[in-house]
């Protein structure tokens, strides 16, 4: 994987009407995690993140806080990038579809269907979602009148230019059939084949029952719809309509993360636009699941919704970030229980990685005069040979493999690994003991451990930043030596060299 090769990674962009939840912040992690994983392998990384302002539902909004739209969504932008702080989210840009940047590219991108002769005037009639906003058939209706989503539709009527959306069901299955990696994962790609085989109808794209949006060009009296806006938030943010620059540089994007209620705009709509508009389209649209609390499907109704900022400030940011990314195998939908959190937290961060690495450090830092032990320069090769070692050596390879097909999880279990047969080796050897038997084999296991709590600390680096580099920093690693291209004998701590006074870096929790 060398450097020259380019990823490009957004979450969706998020809407404006109410406060970010743990939806939120699970995807924004999630992406996060992503992103520092493959700055580490080596990649460029564009990683995109932002706020989707226009829209009925952000003018109803708006209007029971008796503000002007702008004014708003202004303030409610601003809390999710507070949340991208809060959870130290490293994000290159943040894109408002406010933005001057952003309504230009929608124009153009319109003015590109028009050309392609994929938009036509016509009048829509049917079911809406103020909530989704999308537009629900009659087929797709709950025996309760309601969207797939359980959110009230309306009955719209009013004059509305249509994308010729049917017109692209035969590509859309083609393009399917011949890049599976598409849509991620495969129960999700087989849901959205299932929804365009049932057959596409044109797709009503402006409105005219509301006037918070981008205007139509050369018909103000029509908003473009919210999605069609926002969706190009994505090569907006490279710069379209010039295709110079970071255009070129970054499109197609690898990844489009979103949540599974969202998935049809970004993997039918979506590529539709595209092609209409002559544009390539994403190499991967990736959709995780949703969070239950505690069981129960989380909801304003039942006041269940859980709040990121309160998580962080009762459990730690690192703590957070791990227990969201180990609990659910990325894809599937997870339950967010503190109890669950806590036992992650005791057992794996606190028991199984901060516990090897305290016994070990403050061991060797009493023992060995607070340095790395003085092993001879030519057993740093033999070591790299233990089965310890070798095991590690063949984590890294997988960690990297993983990660390009989104198995987050997968990553995290290889790294509790590590930290369980470290934790076995130390037993085993018993340092303790070697200390009044066999010096030369103490300095030797306590060598190998060392080296293991570096490759810990460094494939930790994506999911929990500022404990990994306390981890490196007792290790006393220079900053500039802590990517994966690091995790090689060359790099390795070198005898003798100093180490940082020890401290617990994962505190427990009492249940």
């Amino acid at each position: 994987m060398s450097a020259s090769e380019h990823f490009y990674i957004t979450t969706p962009i998020y809407y404006v009407n109410d406060v970010p939840h743990i939806g939120h912040a699970y995807t924004s992690i999630a992406c996060d995690v992503i992103s520092r994983f493959m700055r580490l392998a080596g990649r460029d990384v564009k990683f995109l993140t932002g706020t989707d302002e226009h829209g009925q539902k952000v003018e109803k909004s708006a209007e029971k806080y008796a503000l002007p739209p702008q004014e708003f969504t202004d303030k409610t932008s601003a809390v999710f990038l507070k949340m991208m702080q809060t959870l130290n989210i490293s994000n290159d840009d943040f894109i408002r579809t406010t933005e001057e940047r952003h309504k230009e590219a929608v124009r153009h991108f319109w003015s590109k269907l028009v050309e392609s002769g994929d938009i036509y005037l016509g009048k829509y009639a049917g079911w809406y979602s103020i909530r989704d906003e999308a537009f629900y058939s009659e087929t797709e209706l709950t025996e309760h009148g309601l969207a797939p989503t359980g959110a009230p539709v309306e009955w719209v009527e009013e004059p509305s230019y249509f994308f010729k959306l049917s017109k692209w069901q035969d590509k859309l299955l083609e393009y399917y059939e011949n890049h599976p990696e598409f849509i991620i994962p495969e129960s999700r790609r087989n849901e959205v084949i299932s929804f365009v085989k049932s057959g596409l109808t044109d797709l009503s794209v402006s409105r005219t029952s509301f006037s918070w949006g981008i205007q139509v060009p050369g018909n103000e009296e029509h908003v473009i719809y919210v999605w069609l806006d926002a969706l190009t938030n994505y090569i907006a943010a490279l710069g379209y309509p010039d295709k110079d620059n970071q255009y070129k540089k970054y499109w197609p994007a690898s990844a489009h993360v979103v949540g599974k209620d969202i998935l049809r705009f970004h993997a039918v709509y979506w590529p539709a636009f595209l092609m209409a508009a002559g544009l390539d389209l994403p190499k991967s649209i990736v959709a995780h699941g949703w969070w239950t609390n505690e069981g129960q499907k989380i909801s304003k109704s039942l006041g269940n919704v859980i709040d990121p900022f309160n998580l962080v400030e009762e459990f730690g940011l690192d703590q957070v970030r791990y227990f969201l990314m180990r609990e659910v195998t990325f894809g599937n939908d997870g339950n967010f229980s503190k109890e669950n959190l806590i036992s992650r937290n005791n057992s794996e961060l606190a028991n199984k990685i901060g516990n090897l690495l305290q016994r070990t450090s403050s061991f060797v830092f009493k023992h060995c005069n607070e340095t790395v032990p003085p092993v001879l320069t030519s057993y740093i090769d033999d070591s790299y040979n233990t089965p310890l070692l070798l095991d590690i050596l063949s984590i890294q390879q997988q960690n990297i493999v993983a990660m390009e097909a989104f198995q987050i999880n997968k990553v995290l279990d290889n790294i509790i690994h590590i930290s369980e047969q470290a934790n076995i080796y130390i037993d085993k050897e018993a340092p303790w003991t070697l200390k009044n038997t066999d010096i030369v084999k103490m300095h030797q296991v306590l060598y190998n451990l060392l080296e293991s709590l570096r490759f810990i600390g460094i494939m930790l680096q994506p999911f929990v930043p500022d404990s990994a580099s306390k981890i490196l920093d007792q290790l006393n690693v220079p900053s500039s030596k802590r990517s994966f291209s690091h995790l090689t004998k060359e790099y390795a701590l070198k005898p003798s060299s100093p180490l940082m006074q020890p401290s617990p870096i994962f505190p427990r929790f009492e249940k």
